[in-house]
Parts: C-alpha cells; sequence; structure tokens
C-alpha cells in the first residue's frame, strides 16, 4: 500500500486526529477537525482543533499556537483546508498568509461550497500532500462525511440486551441489563451525538431523561431529545424538563423523521428507542452503525432487542461487518455496520 506522508506527519496526523475528536458532539453542523503544526525541521510547534460551531477553525487556532515557528513548516490537517468565508475566513488563506510551505490532510473535502482548498493552496505555491491516515481519519469524522455525502444525518442505533438477545424481561423490567461500566460508556456516547431518537413508548414505559450524565465532565450542551409517534405524553415526562432541548415527531416514517433532523442540521443520530422503532429504522435501512451492549445474563423470555424489520427469511438476514469487539467492565460491547459491496 502507498505510504502518503513523512513518518513526522503520520505521527503529528494521529495527534490531530486525537484533537479533532474532542469536537464530537459541538460542532455541528461543521465536521470536526485536528490540526497540528511543524516547523521547518519538523518538530512539533502549534496545535488546534475546531471546538463549536462558529469558532475560529482548527488550522486558524493551530497557527496561532505555532506564531512565526509555522513559516516554511507543515501544516497537518485532519481534512481538507476549506476555501470559503463562511462565520470565519477561508482556511487556506491563513495558511498562505503564515508562510507554511507545505500541507498534509487526510480527507477531502466533499462539501462542494468549502472544497478545492488543496487547489488553492498549490496554486499559491504550497506543497501539498493528500491521504495522510485518511481511513483513520475518515472514521472520526463520519457522521459529518454521511452527512455531507448523502445530505442525511448518520444514524447509530444503540442497544443493550442480555446473551439471548433480550431488551426487558417478560414483566418489562429492563434497569439494568448491563453494568455501571457498560452505562457510562452509554453517556460518553450520547456526548458525541447531535440528536437522542426514541419513540413514545419507551417514553411511557421508562421515563428516561435522555441527557449526558457524566459526574467527572461538564456538560456546555445537551443533544437535541427526539420523540417519535402521536401517543400522548403525561406532562411530567422527564424528557419535557428543561434539562435539554425536546422535539416531538409525529410521524413514525424514519425517513420523515430524519428528513426533519436534516432540516435542523442535526449530523449525528444516536437511536435509544425500542424493539419497535428500531425494527422500522433497520428495515428502512437508515442505520450506518450500531453499538450493541450485551451482558452475561440470560432472560429466555420478554421483548427482543430488534423487533419487526421486514425479514421473514434466513436468507434475507441483514449481514454486518463487525468493526469493534471490547470488554466495557463485566460487559461486551460489539460495534458493527452494514457490510461494503464486496464483503
Amino acid at each position: 500500500m502507498e505510504q502518503f506522508g513523512t513518518e513526522r506527519e503520520i505521527a503529528a496526523m494521529r495527534h490531530a486526529i486525537t484533537l479533532a475528536e474532542r469536537g464530537l458532539g459541538h460542532t455541528s453542523p461543521n465536521p470536526i477537525v485536528g490540526c497540528v503544526v511543524l516547523d521547518a525541521q519538523g518538530r512539533p510547534v502549534g496545535e488546534g482543533y475546531h471546538a463549536r460551531a462558529g469558532d475560529a477553525h482548527a488550522e486558524v487556532v493551530a497557527l496561532r499556537s505555532a506564531g512565526d515557528a509555522a513559516r516554511g513548516g507543515t501544516a497537518v490537517v485532519t481534512l481538507e483546508p476549506c476555501r470559503h468565508t463562511g462565520r470565519t475566513g477561508p482556511c487556506t488563506q491563513a495558511l498562505i498568509d503564515a508562510g507554511v510551505s507545505r500541507v498534509a490532510y487526510a480527507v477531502d473535502d466533499p462539501n462542494p461550497a468549502a472544497a478545492g482548498g488543496a487547489q488553492a493552496l498549490r496554486s499559491a505555491g504550497v506543497d501539498v500532500v493528500p491521504g495522510v491516515l485518511a481511513v483513520e481519519a475518515a472514521q472520526s469524522n463520519e457522521a459529518w462525511l454521511h452527512r455531507a455525502r448523502t445530505g442525511k444525518p448518520f444514524v447509530t442505533w444503540k442497544f443493550a440486551a442480555t446473551l439471548d438477545g433480550r431488551s426487558a424481561a417478560a414483566d418489562g423490567t429492563s434497569r439494568w441489563i448491563t453494568g455501571a461500566a457498560a452505562r457510562r460508556d452509554v453517556h460518553v456516547l450520547r456526548s458525541t451525538a447531535d440528536a437522542i431518537v426514541v419513540g413514545t413508548g419507551t417514553v411511557l414505559s421508562d421515563d428516561p431523561a435522555l441527557t449526558v450524565r457524566l459526574g467527572d465532565v461538564s456538560m456546555s450542551r445537551q443533544p437535541l431529545r427526539v420523540v417519535v409517534g402521536r401517543r400522548q405524553l403525561p406532562a411530567s415526562a422527564r424528557v419535557l424538563d428543561d434539562a435539554a432541548p425536546t422535539l416531538l415527531v409525529s410521524d413514525r416514517d424514519p425517513g420523515a423523521v430524519l428528513k426533519v433532523l436534516a432540516e435542523r442540521d442535526v449530523v449525528s443520530v444516536l437511536l435509544e428507542g425500542g424493539p419497535t422503532l428500531a425494527g422500522a429504522f433497520m428495515g428502512a435501512g437508515v442505520v450506518d452503525k450500531v453499538v450493541g451492549y450485551l451482558a452475561p445474563a440470560f432472560l429466555g423470555s420478554g421483548a427482543a432487542a430488534l423487533g419487526d424489520a421486514g425479514i421473514a427469511t434466513l436468507g434475507d438476514a441483514l449481514r454486518w461487518h463487525v468493526d469493534a469487539l471490547d470488554m466495557v467492565g463485566g460487559d461486551v460491547r460489539v460495534v458493527a455496520r452494514p457490510r461494503r459491496a464486496g464483503e
């Protein structure tokens, strides 16, 4: 496989990806971006990331950090630098003004309004190297890239179940299937999402708060809570409190729900509804990733994690690719995605 970038640029890109991920859940509708500036000798002299929409872009933050040391150096960026003026100026011009001689970036910008930065830099005499750790950077920015390419929010279905696939016991009890470590991991997952979606049935049966609760982390922003369905909610429902914004959507069609969210600039959706809503989204083919938490327990009866998804025979089963398998406390976390063509 062809290697892109020098060893120092690759090391800097790994760090830039880590920096970019600090912006997860805070930058929508913008992408997450990280940047590391190397001086003319290849030493790191500045770094930055895009913290939230409207704030300075990663390149600008990193260039400010580097100061004059950026002149003649290299900017290592997770996404192709933008060339358009929005709430902030074009990053390409900032890089040119700073006097960098080289830009190494990971992923081409698919947004027509912002793309073309690489060519603008080359036209100004800057050496440009694309594709440095492109796969890794794209995975971190998967939600925004999906939204930019398709116009639809990126949907992650999260569920918790026993090893025999039950999300609740026969009497309806479902707290707690997994342990404390897995539950905390869910809150970390929530903190990266723009919206959390459930059905009215989940609200009526469980009365969830659907907020991010990480006692050791200060949350400046809560995801939008989205409740899908036509059933009336009691005024006392926790999703109607002022802990986070809430949107009620009566149309239960998954495509219609995502259209409403796209119009609100939602980039990433965490689907936490019960088996009926999960079955509808899976059956509609709009789930882009699954994060499942499996507890070493067996129930033998009770609600299944996934409801009717329109699959009548084994040959039509949705075959997914497992990306990761990890222990989270005493539970197993499985991350899976739809199989790509040829897999």
